[in-house]
């Protein structure tokens, strides 16, 4: 007799990504006699490779982990699986089906849900569908179908459930990437701890209280597994890493002292960092963490209405030590539409996160998560959200639907501009002509809609030339020192060899090559002379990147073309 088939399917918002609850069926369920293979996909993958390729590994039971993003795609390849073949079974688990699991599977294609946490579950699942498979009434214990604790079943066209499941000794947990031969170029999940300390109404994870954290030994163990196959980044899924103070100092101490090319990303809180925290992460090489900080509002009042204690003084107290060490990358949450939130609390909390100068500025929008505590209290704040996913706020009585449109502006701006980083001088000029970031970012954000730029796909060179036009329509003021500064914030992240037609190259080939054979012959150059490019710019730029001050000069400078954070002024070289 052949072994059951089993196909565990992580449909993932980005190819980057690694789905980490399906890895960890397949791994807490090796010792089974059954056959289980894991396919991953994107939600921009078409729907008919997707079937194709499900159905092309001739499954008896098909899994799908259900995500806020992938939950419709679920539904529709659910429905088209059975019409393809109607006696394969579906299991429907995760986040998205776990806080209605009866309605979800009343109304999809699916056979099965698991109710929470889907290991020791998923086990006595299929551990019943192999002596099932068998033609065995029961299974290994004696147990039938309806007392699996944590599943939802469909028999006959009706629901049953085999009641509430306890969490599980997260010790138990089996690591899941040991047989992973190719982790390049992939974002790898993993989980410290379970649970949450805190009881924010919008998050699911105020749900599961219970915080339990793994075997600090296996947990090294485990890291440096994912070292040694140079992953190049692990994403931490604890939800406040740092909740406790003695485990997250001793791996953080672990991460810090081990020689490798990995990053690691923590979503922490910020107002619970210690002195002794801060003291051990003034020791990190730089590049090695990354933190991820849930601001999501300035004002105290706001975040009393979603049960956060957290003071944003303190808050902003400890990401500025954390920014001071200069070692560690800040990723600050905002979110719009919180209850009671208005317009201008929420600018206040935009330019008060944005005089932080963190690395990355995340403008994101409530979501009405189904089984939050904040969907009970939609009614009381006037709350209107989107009934598909992601469920997202649409207006609150404080809040109107077209001020979120003009906050959607907002946030496409800042995530082009402001966090690649790679228009920082462009930006800065701005920042000084205007009273505060979210003006300029507001205006920028309607500027881009007044020109149908959000409607169709512009160049990777447009993006820096609506500073050209945007500068001259809208505030109408000269573009000559504002065009330096866009060459010079292209060069530094773009091939240096050819500049578009919109920014001015002074240079002729013969000349250039003058310059560079006589700058290359200098002892006095900190740039690898085999690869250089020279720039003459109208303005002392790098004292504009420096002071903010536009004076008039001609100025070489080199850039380097192996590192973009490399450049030099050479003006004095070629004037001796």
């Amino acid at each position: 007799m052949k072994k059951l088939k089993v196909v565990l399917v992580g449909i993932n918002s980005k190819y980057t990504h690694l789905n980490l609850a399906i890895r960890y069926l397949k791994a807490y369920t090796k010792d089974l006699d059954f056959q289980c293979t894991i396919r991953e996909f994107s939600v921009n993958d078409r729907m008919e490779k997707l079937l194709e390729e499900i159905i092309s590994e001739n499954p008896e039971i098909i899994g799908f982990s259900c995500y806020i993003w992938n939950k419709e795609i679920v539904k529709s390849l659910s429905e088209l699986i059975k019409i393809v073949n109607n006696n394969i079974e579906i299991i429907y688990g995760g986040p998205e089906v776990s806080f209605n699991g009866s309605e979800f599977l009343e109304e999809s294609r699916g056979d099965f849900l698991i109710e929470g946490e889907g290991e020791e579950v998923f086990k006595d699942f299929i551990q019943y569908k192999i002596y099932e498979k068998e033609k065995k009434p029961t299974y290994y214990n004696g147990i039938n179908l309806d007392e699996i604790k944590g599943l939802y079943y469909k028999k006959n066209g009706e629901i049953y459930y085999g009641g509430k499941k306890k969490n599980m000794d997260i010790n138990d947990v089996i690591f899941p990437y040991i047989y992973e031969e190719d982790l390049d170029n992939k974002i790898v999940y993993y989980e410290a701890s379970r649970g949450c300390p805190y009881g924010c109404k919008y998050c699911l994870s105020s749900v599961d209280r219970n915080l339990r954290f793994r075997d600090i030994e296996m947990v090294k163990k485990e890291l440096k597994i994912l070292m040694d196959k140079k992953v190049r980044l692990v994403k931490f899924v604890d939800r406040t890493f740092n909740c406790n103070e003695k485990f997250s100092i001793e791996i953080w101490e672990f991460l810090i002292n081990q020689n490798t090319d990995t990053r690691f990303h923590f979503e922490i809180s910020a107002n619970i960092l210690t002195s002794k925290q801060v003291k051990i992460l003034s020791k990190a090489p730089k590049g090695r963490l990354q933190f991820e900080v849930g601001v999501q509002t300035t004002n105290n009042e706001i975040l009393h209405n979603i049960n956060r204690s957290a003071d944003f003084k303190n808050v902003e107290s400890k990401v500025r030590k954390i920014k001071a060490l200069k070692n560690i990358s800040q990723h600050l949450d905002l979110i719009a539409g919180l209850p009671g939130e208005d317009f201008n609390s929420f600018k206040k909390s935009f330019n008060e996160v944005f005089a932080i100068e963190p690395e990355e500025i995340q403008l994101g929008f409530l979501k009405i998560l189904k089984g939050s505590p904040m969907e009970s209290e939609k009614e009381k704040w006037g709350m209107k959200n989107s009934p598909y996913p992601p469920y997202e706020i649409l207006k609150t009585k404080d809040i109107s639907y077209e001020e979120l449109l003009t906050l959607k502006k907002v946030e496409a701006m800042v995530d082009k501009y402001y966090n690649s980083n790679k228009f920082s001088s462009i930006l800065k000029y701005f920042n000084l002509k205007f009273q505060d970031y979210f003006e300029f970012y507001r205006e920028l954000g309607v500027f881009f809609h007044e020109k149908g730029y959000f409607d169709r796909n512009i160049s990777s060179a447009d993006y820096y030339k609506v500073f050209l036009e945007f500068n001259s329509e809208k505030l109408k003021e000269d573009n000559f020192a504002l065009r330096e500064i866009i060459k010079y914030d292209y060069l530094m992240f773009n091939k240096k060899r050819w500049l578009p037609d919109f920014l001015e190259r002074d240079l002729d080939k013969k000349w250039k090559k003058l310059i560079i054979d006589k700058v290359s012959s200098c002892n006095n150059l900190n740039i690898n002379k085999s690869k250089i490019h020279i720039e003459k710019f109208s303005i002392d730029i790098l004292l504009f990147i420096k002071d903010g001050d536009v004076a008039r000069d001609n100025r070489y400078i080199a850039f380097s073309e192996e590192n973009n954070c490399e450049v030099q002024d050479v003006t004095k070289i070629i004037s001796q």
